[in-house]
């Protein structure tokens, strides 16, 4: 009777250490990639601030409108509107998007415009590249932030 406890209480004991090691990796969220469709205007003038709209939609299902803003400094002069998109590094959540990016960007057109940004936060980044109309030109380093709408 005694060896039948032991052997039970080791079975139990297995069961339960294989069960605390599988928990953390089942708890973990899985990843998802998110993409985004904004339209953005403004001006530069060595100082860029374009301010706009956006939806974010994920492949888990997640989806959001959000509010953008741009503040740049470097070599530009200019005035356009864009519309693009932009494709994010794989998420856990759609709430890892919210924040502040630092932005490294180029721009140019005459009547028709173009804009390229690669972004980044810690471990999320975020491609943009977009078209549109306007009178720009210029590289540009800043931030753009992300906020529900």
């Amino acid at each position: 009777m005694n060896d039948k406890f032991f052997r039970i209480l080791a079975m139990l004991s297995v069961v339960g250490i294989s069960l605390a090691w599988a928990s953390p990796a089942a708890a973990e969220p899985a990843m998802t990639s998110c993409t985004m469709t904004y339209k953005m205007s403004g001006f530069s003038l060595v100082y860029k601030q374009y301010d706009g709209i956006g939806n974010i939609s994920c492949r888990n299902g997640q989806r959001a409108q959000v509010v953008l803003a741009s503040k740049s400094i470097g070599f530009t002069i200019g005035k356009s509107e864009i519309e693009g998109t932009g494709v994010f590094s794989d998420v856990r959540n759609l709430n890892e998007i919210y924040g502040s990016f630092v932005a490294l960007e180029g721009h140019a057109g005459a009547t028709k415009s173009v804009d390229g940004q690669v972004l980044t936060r810690g471990e999320i980044s975020l491609v943009l590249s977009g078209k549109g109309r306007g009178i720009d030109i210029g590289v540009t380093l800043g931030a753009l932030t992300i906020k529900p709408r």
